[in-house]
C-alpha cells in the first residue's frame, strides 16, 4: 500500500490497515495530556500559556517527598517534556513554609528494616532527578519556603532559581544519618566551589536567601510579595527564545553535571542501601521521629569501645540466626 512517499504493509499490529480510520502516518504518539486526566493527589500539575507548573502538595509534611510524590512527579515531568506547547517548567511547593524538605522520614523509618526497599525508593528519586535535568526545556525552582536536604537537590537540578527573601537553604545529611549524594555532593562544588561545598555539607548550617544569592545557589531573591511576579517575568523571558536551540544549549551546559552524576550515583545508591540498617541511619531517623537531638557521642563511643564483630547494621547480635559463635578465640572461620 502506498501513501504519498511511504509504503505501508496491508496489515498493522496484526489487523488490516485502514488509512481513513487509522492515519498511522500522521498520528503523534509523543504528546502531552490534560493534567486533569492524570489524577494526581500529592502534587498539583498545571499547564497554561507555554508554562507547566509542578507543585509539591504536602504542606502538612513541609512538602517532603515520598513514593507517591516521586511517582507523580516523574509522570508530570515526562508529560511536560513531551508537550511541545510547553517551553518552561516551574517547580515549587504549596504554602509559604517550605519549598521541599527532602525525604519523608516517616516513610524512611520503614526502610530501616528493609534496605532493598530503600534501594527501590532511591531508584525513584534518581529517576525523578534525571527527568528534571533532562527535560529538554528550562526549569525554574520557585523557592517559596525553606529548602532542606533533598529539597535543595531538587533546587540544584533546576536550571534557575527564584527565592523569597525570607527562606533559607540547608543540607542535613551528616546531621540526620544520610549522605546528600543525589545532586548535592556532585553539583555543589561546581556551583559554589569546593571549599563552600564542604562547608555546606559538613556543617549543615542554614544559608539565608541573601547568602544563597551571593554564593550562586539561587539567581534572584525578591520580597515574598513579589515572588510570583519575578517568576512570571523570568518565564516570559525564557519563552521568548527558540526552543530547540535552548534545548541543546541546556544539554551542553549539563555536561559537567552529568559527568559527575553518572560517575557516582549508582555507587551512592548501593552504598546508602547497604548502610540503611546502620546505627547511624537508625539514630538519625529515630531521633527525628522522637523530636530529640541525635546522640552522636554514643555512636562514636560505640565505634571506639565495642570490640564485637560488625556487619553493615552495626555490631553482630549474639542471637543472629545466621551466626555460629566459636568458643576458641584463637580459631578463625575457614
Amino acid at each position: 500500500m502506498l501513501i504519498g512517499r511511504w509504503s505501508l504493509p496491508d496489515t498493522c499490529c496484526g489487523r488490516l490497515f485502514d488509512p481513513e480510520e487509522d492515519l498511522l502516518v500522521t498520528r503523534r504518539i509523543y504528546q502531552g495530556a490534560d493534567p486533569a486526566e492524570l489524577g494526581f493527589t500529592c502534587i498539583r500539575y498545571e499547564k497554561a500559556f507555554g508554562r507547566a507548573t509542578i507543585t509539591i502538595d504536602r504542606p502538612e509534611a513541609l512538602n517532603a517527598v515520598n513514593h507517591d510524590v516521586l511517582s507523580e512527579m516523574s509522570l508530570a515531568l515526562k508529560d511536560a517534556s513531551w508537550d511541545d506547547s510547553i517551553g518552561v517548567l516551574v517547580l515549587t511547593g504549596t504554602g509559604e513554609r517550605a519549598f521541599c524538605t527532602g525525604a519523608d522520614l516517616k516513610e524512611q523509618e520503614q526502610f530501616l528494616e528493609r534496605p532493598r526497599d530503600y534501594w527501590k525508593w532511591m531508584g525513584d528519586f534518581i529517576e525523578c532527578h534525571e527527568r528534571l535535568r533532562n527535560l529538554g526545556k528550562p526549569t525554574v525552582a520557585r523557592l517559596n519556603g525553606i529548602v532542606v536536604g533533598g529539597g535543595n537537590e531538587f533546587n540544584l537540578s533546576c536550571d534557575l532559581a527564584v527565592a523569597a527573601d525570607d527562606i533559607y537553604i540547608r543540607q542535613v545529611g551528616t546531621s540526620h544519618g544520610s549522605v546528600a549524594l543525589a545532586g548535592a555532593t556532585q553539583f555543589l562544588p561546581l556551583i559554589v566551589g569546593d571549599r563552600r561545598a564542604r562547608q555546606i555539607l559538613f556543617l549543615n548550617e542554614e544559608i539565608p536567601a541573601a547568602q544563597a544569592l551571593e554564593w550562586g545557589l539561587v539567581n534572584y531573591v525578591v520580597p515574598r510579595a513579589r515572588l510570583d511576579e519575578a517568576v512570571d517575568d523570568l518565564v516570559r523571558k525564557l519563552l521568548d527564545k527558540f526552543p530547540e536551540k535552548t534545548r541543546y544549549t541546556k544539554q551542553q551546559l549539563n555536561f559537567w553535571r552529568d559527568l559527575s552524576w553518572h560517575l557516582t550515583i549508582g555507587h551512592g545508591r548501593e552504598w546508602l542501601a547497604i548502610h540503611n540498617t546502620s546505627p547511624e541511619t537508625r539514630e538519625g531517623v529515630q531521633s527525628f521521629m522522637e523530636k530529640r537531638r541525635p546522640d552522636y557521642e554514643e555512636i562514636r563511643r560505640r565505634w571506639a569501645e565495642d570490640d564485637r564483630p560488625e556487619w553493615p547494621g552495626g555490631s553482630l547480635p549474639d542471637s543472629h540466626p545466621g551466626v555460629q559463635r566459636d568458643e576458641d578465640p584463637n580459631r578463625r572461620a575457614g
